[in-house]
């Protein structure tokens, strides 16, 4: 019994020291294993641009930039006249907006200048900005032109987004108002032509979303002028229409400012001054044909010589003086030295 009672005390002992390094080794397995963590989700505002909010490196469009007008006269004048000329429809369907693969890769270097069209837009709208490299722009100070606030901007994965770069027609109004009948450069061109865009306060972009001027003005009421000729100008230059309640909101505020201009692209061509002719040059007149001159009149028959006087002979001065014809010279008919006694040339004096 006591051997007994000695093997069943070491079972139990057995099992009490397995049971206890079991719980250490889970313990310890459990204090080993990390937590994994969940990644945060990229705020909705870089997820719109579809790209990076910064891009490090510019990409070049694939297409020079392309416009639907023909060249910069649709937005010569004042905004409010553009705007009677835009047609007036219904939104098309949204169905199938992409906005890469319809606009392309957000902030593309369509000019072909070296920067991407973020960094241009900041590059024009921000003041006091410093720049890494000929495009990057690191620090600025933005006027607000939606809010009217200052905005200091720094660059970074987290503060990159209190400035966002809005379009002023967005393209998903763009595609439900004639952007589907666009060709593909015209597209990406209104994706990053600086007449549609405007750097911003971030919270009042992500505000506006896609709407058009019927659901959404800029806070600032002394920027809504610009903003419509704005729009206007963007719609004119793509061929893109707009909704009738879009027309009225856009009447209603350039009724107060009727002589505020509509704004051209840049991307859009030139208008070509045709030089306006000159006057006719008169047709030449043929000179007269001129009458042949005259021949030459025949010169005159020479006189005919005379014929040789007659010999004269005067028998002495006396005859000769009863002729008449004293006193004779020498050469004279009928002269003679005999009748000149003097020899003086003068005969019968």
């Amino acid at each position: 019994m006591a051997v007994a009672g000695a093997v069943v005390s070491l079972v139990v002992a057995f099992a009490l020291t397995s049971c206890a390094s079991t719980a250490e080794m889970v313990a310890s397995q459990s204090i080993a294993t990390p937590v994994a963590t969940p990644t945060p989700s990229p705020p909705p505002s870089a997820l719109a641009n579809s790209g990076q909010l910064d891009p490090e490196t510019p990409v070049a469009s694939g297409d020079s930039a392309s416009v639907a007008a023909s060249d910069s006269s649709v937005t010569t004048g004042m905004a409010i006249d553009v705007l009677a000329k835009l047609a007036v429809k219904g939104r098309a369907p949204k169905t199938g907006y992409d906005r890469v693969g319809d606009f392309g890769t957000a902030w593309l270097d369509v000019d072909r200048n070296g920067c991407d069209t973020r960094n241009d837009i900041l590059g024009r709208d921000l003041t006091a900005t410093t720049k890494s490299g000929p495009c990057k722009v690191m620090t600025g100070t933005l006027t607000d032109p939606y809010t009217a606030k200052t905005i200091s901007f720094v660059r970074g994965n987290t503060t990159s987004l209190a400035v966002q770069i809005d379009h002023v027609v967005a393209l998903s109004d763009a595609w439900q108002k004639g952007a589907q009948q666009l060709t593909q450069a015209q597209r990406v061109s209104l994706a990053n032509d600086p007449l549609n865009l405007i750097a911003t306060d971030g919270p009042t972009n992500e505000q506006k979303s896609d709407g058009d001027a019927a659901t959404w003005l800029p806070p600032n009421k002394s920027f809504r002028c610009e903003y419509a000729a704005r729009q206007i100008s963007v719609k004119a230059t793509y061929g893109l229409w707009v909704t009738q309640a879009e027309h009225d909101a856009l009447a209603t505020i350039l009724s107060a400012c009727p002589s505020q201009p509509a704004v051209s692209s840049t991307f859009a061509p030139p208008v070509v001054v045709q030089p306006t002719p000159g006057p006719a040059a008169p047709t030449p007149v043929p000179a007269p044909a001129q009458a042949p001159a005259p021949a030459p009149a025949p010169a005159p028959a020479p006189a005919p010589a005379p014929a040789p006087a007659p010999d004269v002979y005067y028998a002495n001065c006396a005859a000769a003086r009863a002729a008449g014809v004293a006193p004779l010279h020498t050469g004279d008919p009928g002269y003679r030295s005999g009748l000149d006694r003097d020899h003086d040339g003068i005969a019968c004096e």
